[in-house]
């Protein structure tokens, strides 16, 4: 329920903006601010998100996720004006990016036997999320209003906590019945590699920054493309439906698929030429063969699902896990928000999208270059410290066994 309710709040906009801009006057470079949003609050999240969880507990993270993503979304409904509209739709990404770093480390936790099987399931209701509000904001728009339309989506934010308190009150119910202190506290970080000194850390944060950056510019401004090439809003919001239902089938099998392979560099591979095709049929094929191209574009979205299994696949321990997804997710977002919008700024009214999606490519040499990092077989709590990481170990211990010698003699 939580990742079914985890996508609404990005793609319920953007086939909205015309209709959203007759009440309030977006340009270019406040609906730059809006398709960057997502990103930049999830690296946002995804920094604060390491201290948050050495002090509390992930379920307990999770429920402050959905009341930020609850609140968003029903903010924005009402916004009076632009930077109401921007600061309620941060707030509901924030929720969402704090979704995005606890899921791993959670699914650690309770499934450790089949991490592949509920990444792919994860990410498959992701998927669905992304093209259901897609697909149903422009009806719900034209029937009720943009409010409607992007409001109504906080009810299942807010349904999707229930189940988590229930578990909370059964976990407290039982610990209350037991004589002694319950262990099911938040994860212990000692010891766990900095991951900003691991190659497995940098690899993954650049392929969540290569494949953010691509995914996040088209759920923004695809229809806006394709409106510019001459196709009707309703039919563009369509193709953005198109677009994202396509994450479903390479939900379901890149999980799974990688999870066995030793090496999987040649997954990612696939995924970045399956953007570049699309790329090149949406800019330069004629109108009417756009679906052909959404189509080749969207299987792309599988790099998410490598991104987001490696994280798991690389970690053995839930705090490896927590660990490596916080640091990978807010330096791979925070990259990943110039994506959406230079891709705004590249682009001159009535001229070619070619610059903004030639920028694109080069978010996919970035995707690349971190899935080559994350390839070799090896985990990242195994990482072995520098030599002056490992000198200054040494003198450490040295000091402390002087110390001790020091209080003995004493």
């Amino acid at each position: 329920m939580v990742a079914l309710s985890s996508r609404e709040a990005v793609s319920a906009v953007s086939p909205l903006l015309g209709q959203i801009s007759m009440d309030l006057p977006f340009d270019a470079v406040a609906t730059g601010i809006l398709g960057m949003l997502p990103t930049a609050s999830f690296a946002m999240m995804g920094f604060f998100a390491m201290p948050l969880q050495r002090r509390i507990r992930l379920e307990h993270l999770l429920l402050v996720a959905m009341l930020l993503t609850t609140l968003g979304q029903a903010g924005r409904a009402v916004g009076w004006n632009v930077l109401a509209f921007l600061i309620f739709t941060c707030i509901a990404m924030l929720g969402i990016g704090l979704v995005n770093v606890v899921a791993p480390p959670l699914l650690m936790k309770y499934f450790p036997d089949r991490i592949g099987f509920l990444a792919a399931l994860h990410i498959t209701l992701l998927g669905v999320s992304t093209a259901v509000a897609a697909q149903c904001a422009i009806p719900l728009g034209s029937l009720f209003g943009w409010r409607f339309s992007t409001g109504i989506w906080a009810v299942l934010s807010a349904l999707a906590a229930i189940p988590w308190l229930i578990l909370l009150a059964a976990k407290r119910a039982a610990a209350s019945s037991r004589s002694g202190p319950s262990n099911d506290g938040p994860p212990v970080f000692r010891n766990i590699v900095k991951p900003w000194k691991s190659s497995i850390g940098w690899g993954t944060a650049l392929v969540f920054a290569g494949c953010s950056s691509n995914t996040f510019a088209a759920l923004t401004w695809l229809p806006v493309v394709l409106v510019d090439r001459g196709m009707s809003q309703e039919s563009a919001g369509s193709m953005l439906a198109l677009y994202s239902i396509l994450a479903l089938p390479v939900a379901l099998i890149v999980p799974m698929v990688v999870v066995r392979m030793p090496r999987p560099l040649p997954v990612a591979v696939v995924f970045v030429v399956a953007f570049a095709i699309g790329y090149g049929g949406i800019i330069f094929a004629p109108p009417a063969s756009a679906a052909v191209w959404v189509v080749v574009a969207g299987l792309g979205q599988g790099a998410y699902s490598f991104a987001f299994t490696m994280i798991n696949k690389r970690t053995r321990t839930q705090a490896g896990s927590g660990s490596l997804s916080a640091f990978a997710q807010g330096t791979g977002y925070a990259l990943a928000s110039i994506g959406p919008f230079l891709f705004a700024l590249l682009h001159s009214p009535g001229g070619s999208w070619l610059l903004s999606f030639s920028m694109l490519g080069a978010w996919l040499a970035v995707l690349v270059a971190g899935a080559i990092m994350v390839n070799k077989p090896r985990m990242f709590e195994d990482h072995s410290p520098s030599p002056k990481e490992h000198q200054g170990s040494t003198k450490q211990r040295r000091h402390h066994v002087a110390e001790r010698k020091c209080d003995t003699n004493v």
